[in-house]
């Protein structure tokens, strides 16, 4: 919908919308693994694997261009599955800088320093639009480890400024 007559045809108006991004989570443990061997969905050693050095690579590169594209202005909610690396994926992206306890402003950590082993510094939630964690977002509910998740006492903890109430 580029033109004028077609913002006419909408069947909702405009100024009510939402735009909805979707982004799926960047390399994770599990994808290494089963690329090498598909049987390795099955190991627990992958159990709600996060992410790898790759994927944080994946996860800076796109923090950086919704920042230069000016999109992350235009954020109102992130909603992300309650699974560790959609959470670092989510929080990496959309979050704030390294977090800074000493800057003297009291604001939660979306994400505590080195989340699921990541060695990656604590992201702030400082300016950054609320987080949800959707149970129902999940791709899969299914039979491997990977797909499993912790429980939520358990990822409160690790990312503290994300509202677990729907996961």
């Amino acid at each position: 919908m580029d033109s004028a007559a077609d913002h006419a045809l909408a069947l909702y108006p405009l100024h009510r919308s939402k735009t909805l991004h979707v982004v799926r989570h960047a390399q994770g443990y599990h994808n290494v693994a089963g690329e090498k061997d598909p049987e390795a969905f099955l190991s627990y050693d992958l159990l709600d694997a996060s992410l790898t050095p790759l994927g944080w690579e994946q996860v800076d590169n796109l923090h950086k261009r919704v920042r230069a594209t000016g999109l992350f202005k235009k954020i109102e909610l992130v909603i992300t599955s309650p699974l560790t690396r959609t959470m670092q994926t989510a929080a990496g992206v959309f979050g704030g800088d390294s977090y800074n306890d000493g800057n003297g402003i009291n604001v939660h950590q979306l994400m505590v320093q080195n989340a699921g082993n990541s060695g990656r510094p604590a992201i702030s939630s400082l300016n950054c639009p609320p987080f949800l964690a959707v149970e129902l977002c999940r791709e899969r509910l299914g039979v491997h480890p990977c797909d499993k998740r912790r429980t939520v006492s358990e990822y409160n903890l690790l990312f503290p400024a994300i509202d677990f109430s729907l996961a």
